[in-house]
């Protein structure tokens, strides 16, 4: 086995490769596996979503098949279920879980429901010999709303259901101690309902809200990006600050049919302004993970090596340490650029990538000797850790540290410059900052990304975050890091309040009474058209000379073989749904009962 990584470098990607509807299908997906292939920093995971063929999860493999070895084509219902997960190391095991609740009985020319294709692909993969040393990586794409995110789209509940199984899974990883990656096409915003279950049910946290907790919370049409009366941000500020995947102005698959037109003719110029607003663009695709390390070790061996370094507390005792975990470094949208030949972009989303790193956190002595943040900017920023978006960090002072080799594992990084030498680097941009301004030209913020290169965001013109100056520059250092672990301890994930459950299970009593509706009238139906059938057959004895014979048989038969399928439907699929209703009732009760105090198994029944 190598060395133990202490970076992850993952990425998630809907590839958009429906077979028949997808247009350069192929192209494209060659040009996404050179791009895995060849893309900064080298990327460790990666998660595809509709990849439907098995000739196109080939064609990606033989272009990733140096920096990503291994690799995983999930077969499941008719027509494939298009998860793959590709891997720098092995496979240890793999499942495929497919969700409980998936399409709807009425939607058959959608064809979710007898196809089978959703769920979620499991992969144990070992980086180490050690118990802890695992990743367990799910993959899913949940299902589409197919544009309507109104409340009455009876689709809501089965991604409601589908995101409880997500997060079911994820906790069932972070308690064993496992580093947890959850990569989703969840069809659904941030602070969703969807998305608030499965931060709420499962110790994980949203890559991108770590980083930037005042990102939107979808397009500048969704209710609750309009609460925030924010200004329409740009196309560039959408890719670097909001994370957006999906209807961004830089995809071409999100222009209008007659620009795309004039794009394969050559009449559409390839350039898109970063300055043009971009009202549709929203952040679908995510990436989740855990704190991950071994939360349940035993401190003895830690506590030999925080002595060799005389890290020990006031009182001359030294500290319990804390185990390792997981934290952010870094995260990004991706996979921007175009085809060449063709000019379009290579899927209707962005990639979403990441880089977590694996952090030892600093001994409680270190702690009290940096006192360059205050215990007001500390509580500040312990809270857009959190998951309010009204909430955002508070400017302070950046804690300058380096990290000294990891000769022994979980040796913990020593702090080695002084606090005023970083004041005075603090002081020296500040100053270059005013020179930039004195000349007439905005401040270019620090820490830009690849995307952000060359774009300068001028004032008034894009939407500033206070995450892109202070909190994302302070996400690099020790002192954040310790934060984001602090803030994600196993078994304490934030509860969704009371109200949310009350709604969920409003929305399960709708879509119920609307199955069992729908059960009803198929069922009358059937017997509608036997009574149709029967009188046909008695009927043609009346026709004089037996005119018209055929064409009223031919019509009642087609009828009845039309009552028939809805009552298969009737008696089997909205039966089956109705139960399935009842479990996910039935779960959401009892943890509802359980957060309120009532304990397991003690919600009452529904009324």
């Amino acid at each position: 086995m190598d060395e133990l990584p202490i970076e992850l470098n993952v990425i998630t990607l809907n590839c958009w490769g429906r077979k028949y509807t997808s247009p350069y299908r192929g192209e494209r997906m060659t040009s996404i596996g050179r791009y895995l292939a060849t893309t900064e920093p080298v990327p460790h995971i990666v998660a595809l979503q509709e990849c439907f063929e098995y000739e196109d999860y080939l064609s990606i493999r033989r272009e990733t098949r140096f920096a990503l070895p291994f690799g995983k084509f999930y077969h499941s219902g008719a027509f494939s279920c298009g998860l793959v997960i590709l891997s720098r190391w092995p496979i240890e095991e793999s499942s495929m879980v497919p969700f409980s609740l998936c399409g709807r009985p009425s939607g058959l020319f959608r064809g979710d429901l007898f196809v089978g294709t959703q769920g979620v692909a499991c992969a144990r993969i070992r980086y180490g010999e050690g118990e802890e040393d695992v990743v367990e990586v799910f993959n899913t794409n949940t299902h589409s709303s197919y544009s309507d995110h109104s409340r009455d789209n009876s689709y809501i509940i089965h991604r409601l259901s589908q995101a409880w199984e997500i997060a079911r899974l994820a906790r069932n990883a972070a308690e064993r101690g496992h580093l947890a990656v959850v990569l989703a096409s969840l069809n659904a915003a941030p602070f969703s309902l969807p998305y608030r279950l499965i931060t709420s049910h499962a110790a994980i946290r949203d890559t991108w809200r770590v980083l930037y907790p005042d990102s939107s919370l979808g397009s500048t049409s969704h209710e609750l990006e309009r609460a925030r009366s924010r200004p329409t941000p740009t196309a560039a500020f959408n890719v670097a600050q909001n994370g957006v995947t999906s209807n961004s102005a830089y995809n071409t698959w999100a222009w209008p049919s007659s620009k795309q037109r004039a794009l394969r003719s050559g009449k559409r110029p390839m350039l898109v302004s970063p300055d043009i607003p971009d009202e549709d663009g929203e952040r679908v695709d995510y990436i989740f993970f855990s704190r991950g390390g071994d939360p349940h070790a035993s401190p003895t061996d830690l506590s030999e090596i925080l002595s060799a370094h005389n890290t020990y507390t006031d009182d001359g005792a030294a500290p319990a340490p804390s185990p390792p975990g997981w934290v952010v470094k870094d995260a990004r949208v991706g996979l921007i650029a175009r085809h060449p030949d063709l000019g379009c972009s290579l899927s209707d989303h962005f990639s979403v990538e990441a880089t977590l790193i694996l952090h030892t956190p600093t001994p409680h002595r270190h702690r009290h000797r940096s006192r360059s943040r205050s215990k007001t900017d500390w509580r500040a920023q312990s809270t857009t850790l959190g998951d309010d978006p009204t909430m955002s960090p508070k400017k302070s002072g950046t804690v300058t540290q380096i990290q000294t080799p990891h000769g022994i594992p979980g040796t913990p990084n020593i702090l080695t410059r002084s606090n005023s030498r970083a004041k005075e680097k603090e002081r020296e941009r500040e100053r270059e900052r005013e020179r930039e301004r004195e000349r007439g030209r905005p401040a270019t913020p620090r820490s830009l990304t690849s995307t952000e290169a060359g774009v300068h965001i001028a004032a008034g013109t894009y939407l500033h975050s206070p995450t892109a100056s202070s909190y994302r520059r302070g996400s690099r250092d020790r002192a954040a890091w310790d934060l984001q672990l602090s803030s994600l301890e196993l078994g304490t994930p934030p509860h969704l309040p009371l109200v949310a459950y009350d709604e969920i299970i409003h929305l399960i009593d709708v879509h119920a009474s609307r199955t069992h509706q729908r059960r009803i009238l198929g069922i009358v139906h059937f017997a509608f058209w036997v009574v149709i059938l029967v009188g046909s057959y008695v009927g043609i004895w009346f026709l004089p000379d037996g005119k018209g014979a055929f064409g009223l048989l031919a019509g009642s038969s087609l009828g009845f073989t039309a009552g028939v399928v809805t009552l298969l439907l009737s008696l089997l699929f909205f039966a089956a749904e109705l139960n399935k209703l009842n479990e996910f009732e039935w779960e959401i009760r009892n943890a509802k009962a359980v957060i309120s105090g009532m304990g397991p198994g003690l919600s009452s029944p529904p009324a």
